[in-house]
């Protein structure tokens, strides 16, 4: 298992397909084009790879906030439903946290719907902290 970054929309296809787990409300060509419009403005991929299998997926952004410094915040992050319990979500994590150094970053960010326990309990696992309540309003 390797950790890579989406350098060019070669395996777009294959990344959008696991992540299609996770945003069923696409479909696989709508997820492309969003993907792509999202890159325009600093959205970033990483994902597990292992032979030809894409196991786990991370779409990412690089900000800076007067709360946080410098911070990576994972939008998505999805492993292949068939690829649980393997261990990528932990390469992946752990991928996360030594980018965040090299690039100079502070702190590692992510939001987690309420519903998603084993989501949770992996989020603990692997050492965040639940550091607030996100509130949103969504039918503006």
């Amino acid at each position: 298992m390797q950790v890579h970054l989406l350098q060019s929309n070669l395996e777009l296809d294959k990344v959008a397909e696991v992540l299609l787990q996770l945003r069923p409300q696409y479909d696989l060509q709508g997820l492309k084009v969003q993907i792509e419009k999202q890159q325009e403005a600093g959205y970033q991929i990483a994902y597990v790879k292992q032979s030809e299998e894409i196991l786990c997926v991370a779409g990412f952004v690089v900000g800076e906030k007067l709360a946080w410094g410098k911070y990576i915040y994972i939008d998505d992050l999805v492993t292949n439903e068939a690829s649980r319990s393997t261990g990528a979500g932990s390469l992946i994590i752990n991928w996360f946290k030594q980018y965040a150094k090299e690039i100079g970053c502070q702190q590692l960010h992510l939001d987690s719907g309420v519903q998603r326990f084993s989501a949770h309990r992996f989020y603990l696992r692997e050492r965040f902290d639940i550091g607030s309540h996100h509130f949103s309003i969504t039918d503006i």
